[in-house]
This record gives C-alpha cells, structure tokens and sequence, in this order.
C-alpha cells in the first residue's frame, strides 16, 4: 500500500483487537454489535444436526466422539456497523514533538488504524475532518478499496485554521445516525470541538474520545528562554522555561482533569495519547485489551 500509516509492529499487534460498541444498533440487530442471525461467529450461541453445505470445521468433534452424530456450532453472527472517525485539523494539531512529528501525524497513523480495524470486521467506516475551510467528508463504505480510498484522503490532508464555524458542521449532523460509533481524534484544546462531541452524545450517539498530546507538553523539558506561540491565533509568551515549569505542569494538569470530568459527565469513553506512546495503546484502553498496561 503505498500510503500505509501503520507501523509494521504496530498493525501486527492489531490483530488481537476489535471495535466494539455498547448501545450501536447494526443493520441486522440489536446489542452489542451482534445480531440475531445465527452463523459462524464469535459468541456460542447454540448446536444443531449437520446439514450438506456447512463447513467441517464448524463441526463439533468432540460431541461427534460421544454421540456419533454430527453437530454444528452456531453463533451469533457480528452486525454490521458504521464507524466514524471524527478528526481535528485545525492548526492546533501542527503542534510538533521534536522528532516525533505533530500531534496531526499522530491522528492520522490513529485514523488509519481504526480503519484497519473496522475494515477486518466487515464494518462500515468513514471520516469526517474538521478544519479551517470547514468539513471533508469520505463517506462510509466498507471493504479495501473504501480503506484505500480513506489513506488517500489522509495522505493529502494537512492541518490548518480554526475550527469550523457552526455553520460549516452540517454534514456531522446529516450523516451520523442512531446507532453509529463515533472515535473522536483531537488535541481537546478547543472548546469548539468539545461541544460538539458532547452534543453528538447527548444526542445518543455512542461517542469515544482520544485526546492527542505530545510528550513536551506532558513533561515541559524545555531550558533557558523560550517563545511560546499558539498556532491559532497567533498569540505568544515570553519567558524563562524554567521558572514557567511549575505553573505550566500544574496548570496542564488542572485542564486533564477538567476535560476528563466532562466527558465522563457526557458518557463518553476517551483515552489519552503522548506521542512518545506505542500508537495502538489508547484503542487498547478504549476497546478493554487486557494487556493495554504492559504497553503504558
């Protein structure tokens, strides 16, 4: 694939992951992204008699040695669902990590993960980027030609202006519906952003958060005098790196926990990424991997 964003170990460790929703209504069912049919799945449902045309190695062996008849199991087949990725590509995310790269390159390897994932379960995925010119949309489709067709979208894409104005957001409102997963890639510094994921919440939307930050802002190494600018509005601070450490990590901190207590106000599950982190960690957190915290 000539625009795979997924680091080899990364996309290797994927495999043990899948998206998963806790109110999302599939097109064929209700519940926890599976449906009513029954098929080869992943969670047992019941068995019955063999029947020409099904698979051998849904056969239950050992209930042929004690039976010696044939039984298939059955299970509740996966529903489809359409996940969508909300990305943030407003100027904040040009936000660089020395030679990390930005916060933008960060959600963009994120995105393509996602895909991944909702392309290997048959999902439906699309993406909606938010920035300065206002909303980009791929919609959703499923398969290896939508995932090609998303990389391609994300190899052209680059960060920029504000948020879009209110008016600009109407695609996000005319497009995820009931039922949908939303993942929600932003730095979280904009007010603008936070409202509307919440808004898609309350709108019972099943909305998840990852919160993308570079490893400088978490640890402030900086030394001696700096200019600080902010990639939006321009505006900027002058001062000695160490004396503004403390204030700065006090401050920094004061804001987690403040966006923390209203997205879990809102019902949102979320996850925080530092660039300095494997890149499938947050989705570990968000999904219930249990070993998410050998990779922390």
């Amino acid at each position: 694939m000539a625009y795979d964003l997924i680091p080899a170990d990364v996309r290797s460790r994927l495999k043990d992951l899948r998206l998963t929703a806790r109110r999302a209504v599939g097109a064929q069912g209700i519940g926890v992204h599976h449906s009513r049919s029954r098929g080869a799945g992943l969670e047992f449902a019941q068995y019955r008699a063999y029947e020409p045309g099904d698979e051998l190695r849904q056969i239950d062996w050992k209930l042929y040695a004690r039976s010696d008849r044939f039984f298939v199991r059955e299970a509740e087949r996966e529903s489809p669902l359409t996940v969508w990725i909300v990305l943030d590509a407003t100027a904040s995310m040009t936000q660089r990590d020395g030679e990390r790269g930005t916060r933008f390159d960060a959600a963009r390897r994120l995105t393509a993960c996602i895909a991944e994932l909702a392309l290997r379960q048959g999902d439906r995925f699309g993406l909606l980027v938010l920035h300065g010119d206002g909303v980009r949309l791929v919609s959703p489709g499923n398969g290896a030609r939508q995932r090609d067709q998303l990389l391609l979208a994300l190899h052209g894409l680059a960060a920029g202006g504000t948020f879009p104005a209110a008016e600009k957001l109407a695609p996000v409102w005319e497009r995820i519906g009931a039922g949908d997963l939303v993942l929600a890639l932003s730095d979280g510094f904009d007010e603008a952003m936070i409202a509307l994921i919440e808004r898609l919440a309350a709108a019972r939307r099943e909305v998840l958060a990852i919160q993308l930050l570079t490893a400088e802002e978490r640890d402030f190494p900086y030394t001696g005098g700096h200019r600080f600018r902010d990639p939006e509005t321009g505006e900027e601070l002058l001062g000695d790196a160490v004396a503004l450490r403390n204030d700065y990590l006090q401050r920094f901190a004061d804001a987690q926990r403040l966006l923390d207590a209203r997205l879990d106000a809102s019902g949102i599950r979320h996850a925080r990424y530092y660039t300095d982190q494997p890149l499938d960690l947050p989705l570990r957190r968000l999904f219930g991997a249990r070993d998410a915290a050998e990779y922390a």
